[in-house]
C-alpha cells in the first residue's frame, strides 16, 4: 500500500510540473503587451521598459520559467503586474469564496440528485421517471451563464427575494474571519443576521453552478437504481418479506449511490473550472472572477497561479479517490 501511495504522489508532482510548464508557456506566448497595459496609455517608452526589466519579461521564456519555478519552491507565486501585490496573498483572499461556492453547489447536487435519481429508478418508465429525465436533459443542455442570468431575472429582478450578485453587501461588515466561508464564519461566531445575509447571496450562484452536476448525478443514480432492482438479492429480500421501503431505502440506495461517488469526486474539479462563468455573472469575488480579470489584462502571474491551484485541488481529489479504490480493491494497488 505504501508503494502504491508513493507512486500516486510522484504522479501528482509530475502532473503539476507539466501543468505549470504548459500554462506558463501559453500565458507568455499570448499576443499583447502586459507591460504596456500595466504602465498605462500615457506611459513613456522608458517607463514601459522599466516594467519589462522589473518582471524579467525581456529574458528567454525558459529562463523566466526557471525563475518562476524556483519561486514556487520557496512559496513565492509571483507578483501581479497591475497592482504589484503578491499572487499568493490574492489567492488566499479569493480561494475561500470559490470553495464555499463549490461546496454549496456540490451539496445541492448530491442532496437533490441522489433522491431524485432513486425515485426515478424505482418508478422507471412512469411519470416521475419521465419528468426527471426531461428536467435532467434540459439542465445538462443549458449553459451555466444563461441559467445564471435567468435566475437573476426571475428571483432578483422580478420577485426581488434574493440579491442580484456579490457575496455580501458592501455597506455592511462581513462576519468575523474564521475559515473564510462567510456562512460558516457567521455560524461559528453566532452572527445569525450575517448568516442569513451570506446565505441569501450564496443561493443563486450555487444553484446555477449545481444544476448541471445535479442532472448528471440524477441520471447516473437512476441507471444504478434500475440495475440494482434487477439483481437476485433484491428478489431474495422481497421473498423474505422485507418491506419495499426498507429494500429501497437501505439496500438499493447504498448499492446505487456507490456508483455515483466517482462522478461526485470528479465534479469537484469540474465545478472549480466552472466557477469562472458563474462568478463573472454574479460578481462573486472568487478565483474565477480573479482569473477573468487577469486574463483581460494579460496579468501572467495570477493566470498561472489560479490554474495551478485549480489543478492541484483537482489532482488531489482524484488522488483521494484512487487511494479509496486502492483500499477497496487490492488489484488497483498492483496495477
Amino acid at each position: 500500500m505504501l508503494a502504491y501511495i508513493l507512486r500516486r504522489l510522484v504522479s501528482l508532482v509530475l502532473t503539476l510540473v507539466g501543468l505549470s510548464m504548459v500554462v506558463f508557456a501559453i500565458a507568455r506566448l499570448l499576443p499583447g503587451d502586459p507591460a504596456r497595459l500595466a504602465a498605462g496609455p500615457n506611459a513613456s517608452p522608458a517607463e514601459v521598459e522599466a516594467i519589462v526589466r522589473q518582471f524579467g519579461l525581456d529574458r528567454p521564456i525558459w529562463e523566466q520559467y526557471l525563475t518562476y519555478a524556483g519561486g514556487l519552491l520557496r512559496g513565492d507565486w509571483g507578483t501581479s503586474i497591475l497592482n504589484r501585490r503578491p499572487v499568493a496573498e490574492e489567492l488566499a483572499a479569493y480561494l475561500p469564496a470559490t470553495l464555499e461556492l463549490v461546496i454549496a453547489a456540490l451539496l445541492i447536487a448530491v442532496l437533490v440528485g441522489i433522491p431524485a435519481g432513486l425515485i426515478s429508478g424505482v418508478y422507471a418508465n412512469r411519470w416521475p421517471d419521465t419528468v426527471s429525465r426531461t428536467v435532467s436533459l434540459g439542465l445538462v443542455s443549458m449553459p451555466r451563464f444563461f441559467l445564471g442570468l435567468l435566475l437573476q431575472l426571475g428571483f432578483a429582478m422580478w420577485l426581488g427575494v434574493l440579491p442580484l450578485g456579490g457575496r455580501f453587501p458592501v455597506t455592511e461588515p462581513p462576519p468575523d474571519h474564521v475559515i473564510g466561508f462567510f456562512t460558516v464564519d457567521a455560524l461559528l461566531t453566532g452572527d445569525w443576521e450575517g448568516f442569513v445575509i451570506a446565505l441569501r447571496h450564496l443561493i443563486l450562484p450555487a444553484a446555477a453552478l449545481s444544476l448541471s452536476p445535479l442532472a448528471t448525478i440524477t441520471r447516473m443514480m437512476r441507471a444504478a437504481t434500475v440495475e440494482a432492482l434487477q439483481q437476485d438479492w433484491v428478489l431474495t429480500e422481497r421473498a423474505l418479506g422485507l418491506s419495499p421501503a426498507l429494500i429501497v431505502g437501505k439496500y438499493v440506495l447504498r448499492n446505487a449511490a456507490s456508483s455515483s461517488l466517482t462522478v461526485i469526486g470528479l465534479y469537484v474539479g469540474w465545478l472549480l473550472g466552472g466557477t469562472v462563468l458563474v462568478e463573472t455573472v454574479f460578481d462573486w469575488p472568487g478565483i474565477g472572477l480573479y482569473a477573468t480579470r487577469s486574463i483581460t489584462t494579460q496579468d501572467f502571474a495570477p493566470i498561472v497561479g489560479v490554474t495551478l491551484v485549480v489543478g492541484a485541488i483537482f489532482i488531489s481529489v482524484n488522488l483521494m479517490v484512487d487511494l479509496l479504490y486502492g483500499v477497496l480493491n487490492p488489484k488497483v494497488r498492483t496495477g
